[in-house]
């Protein structure tokens, strides 16, 4: 271990339940571990930069702290930007189909083998043609429309005993 490394390595243990504090004060309970993390990570990475007086090492961790805490809101503004472009597009409006919509379909779909039925669902729900589904799951495309053809068999066969009944 270089100087350097000792050096950093002492000047985390004693600052590091401060930093700690500091960055739950400044991001919140849950963010804060996760920050103190990325700040050790700038501090390894910057090492050369240390300072050599103690209390202007800490001075320094603490602006490695300031400087990550600040990247981490700017990117939370960014999300809840994003986050409300999205909610707010109006060529994105869909009315939400009623809880038990389907329920029928999605049951039998669940009673396909489970490669079958992650195909099917791949084809329809997913909108991939058969052979990009055949990719997904890795499996030849001759195999998956085989496959895809038994499905929609078993499918038929399941909702027409569903539609039969009164």
């Amino acid at each position: 271990m270089s100087r350097e490394d000792a050096r950093l390595t002492a000047a985390l243990g004693a600052a590091s339940s401060d930093l700690l504090a500091y960055l739950q004060r400044r991001a919140g309970l849950d963010d804060a571990p996760d920050l103190l993390g990325e700040t050790m990570v700038v501090a390894w990475r910057r090492v050369r930069e240390l300072p050599v007086e103690p209390e202007r090492a800490r001075m320094w961790l603490f602006g490695i702290a300031r400087a990550t805490v600040l990247n981490h809101a700017r990117g939370e503004r960014r999300r809840w930007a994003l986050a409300d472009r999205i909610r707010l597009d109006p060529s994105r409006t869909t009315v939400a189909p009623a809880a038990d919509d389907g329920a029928e379909v999605r049951d039998a779909i669940a009673r396909l083998e489970p490669e079958m039925a992650e195909l099917v669902r791949l084809v329809h729900w997913e909108r991939f043609t058969i052979a990009e589904a055949a990719e997904v799951l890795g499996m030849p495309a001759s195999t998956a429309r085989g496959r895809y053809a038994r499905a929609k068999e078993e499918l038929r066969a399941a909702l027409g005993a569903v539609a039969s009944i009164p």
